[in-house]
């Protein structure tokens, strides 16, 4: 049974016409399990195959085809269950979920109702800005996706592509601990990196791998839950922000002009910020539930359990706390690194044998400020752990100026080469030479006397001699040699 005594701080309350509001939030994630075929038959689930080649006849529910249970499955729903703290299940069962669409050529969906196979769960998530909190995960249960009609080929028919029927997915049910958008999108990128970590789902929310229902529901604070409404398929943090903000305003809109919440099912129109309404919200007694008699009960052993236990990677959290430990980096800068495996991956091999700090900077800085503006995944980076690597040895050993190395970077990843490369190409190597130097700093105090006869009053002033010496050197001058010559002949 949902509860929701936890009651928001101030600050995440919205106001309204007549008073505060809570929102309250719960959510259901659904992660593609990361398999080469299907829940109850070997047909594949690559992604962007043409429609309609990815299709068993037990996808297609040709009379007399019988469900057979994906055993890879299981274990990834186990796994995952594990991941999240929750309590395993060794009994349990897949239900029929009745209900008729054209992309669900059974008529019904194989679930898990009455007995998943993995229990109550909880995470804790750090909302940006916010303070920890736990979330309560309700179950875990496996199901099979449906089929996709697709409305946009033909002004008079509908086309049904069914290579996603009978794709297994893990429903993760939240319980309704939310109470802030920033809270709900932190969640789904807890469990995105979650999954991630156990290699049991890619998380990809772009091609649909993971996605979440958002059941929002607004009382004033502290009182009874209010009706709730359920936001289907929203594939980014983003939008799950933006549903949640517009539906609780609207339901507020609603109660305070003296009307009731009708609890249904919203789709999230993300080009116009606004939900609308898809369908009435069914019940479990809607769906009419009962179990398949074409599967068997599930029956697993704690021995099989602890062997999937024993083959747990580190987790997120533990991988954090260990980056804080033994890279002596922020807690902040080691959240963001290890929020997703390929970071934590990337950020291992860059920093091993560099300066920690300086690695983990450039890495949240420069290299995922660039990947966000081409909008590339760091999986298909331009620059590698040892491109960039490469890059920060340059300057390490002095051979190019921190300011050279932001023009080498922006090279290296347009695909201009390695940074030894650029640096060689364009002659940018550092100028070291201390009587080369000497011999610039004092063209430039000779240009200038007067200035140079204020600095001995104003020793700030002397930053404008630097900048001046860098200009002269094209930037190639050793910015700390410009600085102690300077300080030397200008007696400061």
């Amino acid at each position: 049974m949902f509860t929701a005594e936890r009651v928001a701080d101030k600050k995440d309350w919205l106001s309204g016409d007549d008073g505060d509001w809570e929102v309250i939030i719960g959510l259901e994630i659904h992660a593609q399990v990361a398999s080469k075929s299907k829940l109850f038959s070997g047909a594949a689930t690559a992604y962007g195959a043409e429609p309609n080649t990815q299709v068993s006849l037990v996808d297609a529910a040709m009379p007399g085809m019988l469900p057979v249970v994906n055993e890879f499955c299981i274990e990834q729903a186990v796994r995952t269950g594990l991941g999240i703290n929750a309590k395993i299940n060794l009994f349990s069962r897949f239900d029929r979920k009745n209900y008729f669409y054209p992309d669900l050529p059974q008529g019904y969906q194989i679930s898990q109702f009455e007995f998943p196979i993995v229990g109550e769960g909880e995470i804790e998530i750090e909302p940006e800005g916010g303070e920890a909190i736990i979330v309560g995960i309700e179950r875990l249960h496996l199901e099979q996706d449906a089929g996709k009609s697709i409305h946009d080929l033909s002004p008079n028919e509908t086309y049904v592509d069914l290579n996603r029927s009978g794709v297994c997915l893990m429903e993760i049910v939240s319980k309704p601990d939310m109470r802030s958008p920033e809270e709900a999108s932190a969640y789904v990128e807890k469990i995105r990196g979650i999954v991630r970590a156990l290699g049991t789902c890619d998380g990809d929310m772009e091609k649909g791998n993971l996605r979440a229902d958002v059941n929002v529901s607004v009382r004033r604070p502290g009182a009874e839950l209010g009706t709730r409404c359920e936001l289907k398929n929203i594939n980014s943090m983003r939008f799950i922000r933006q549903a949640i903000n517009y539906e609780a305003r609207r339901q507020i809109d609603i109660i305070e002009a003296g009307g009731e919440v009708d609890q249904e099912t919203r789709l999230f129109d993300n080009a116009k910020g606004v939900t609308r309404t898809m369908r009435s919200k069914e019940d479990a007694h809607d769906y009419r539930y009962f179990p398949d008699p074409d599967l068997l009960p599930i029956e697993i052993t704690q021995d099989f359990v602890d062997a999937i236990k024993a083959t747990l990677p580190e987790l997120p959290d533990a991988r954090r706390a260990r980056f804080v430990e033994e890279y002596s980096i922020p807690v902040y800068d080691a959240g963001i690194l290890t929020a997703d495996k390929a970071k934590g991956d990337f950020y291992e091999r860059l920093a091993k044998g560099r300066d920690t700090k300086i690695a983990a900077n450039w890495m949240m800085g420069d290299l995922f400020g660039a990947l966000n503006k081409a909008s590339i995944d760091l999986g298909d980076s331009p620059v590698s752990s040892d491109g960039l690597g490469g890059l920060l040895d340059l300057i390490a050993d002095k051979t190019i100026s921190g300011k050279i190395a932001k023009d080498v970077f922006e090279k290296m990843f347009e695909g201009g080469g390695s940074a030894d490369e650029i640096v060689e190409r364009e002659g940018l190597k550092q100028v070291t030479d201390m009587g080369a130097i000497e011999k610039m700093v004092q063209d430039v105090i000779d240009a200038n006397p007067d200035q140079a006869a204020k600095v001995a009053e104003n020793p700030r002033s002397m930053g404008w001699f630097v900048g001046q010496v860098m200009k002269a050197s094209q930037g190639k001058a050793n910015p700390q040699a410009v600085n102690e010559i300077l300080r030397k002949k200008l007696g400061i």
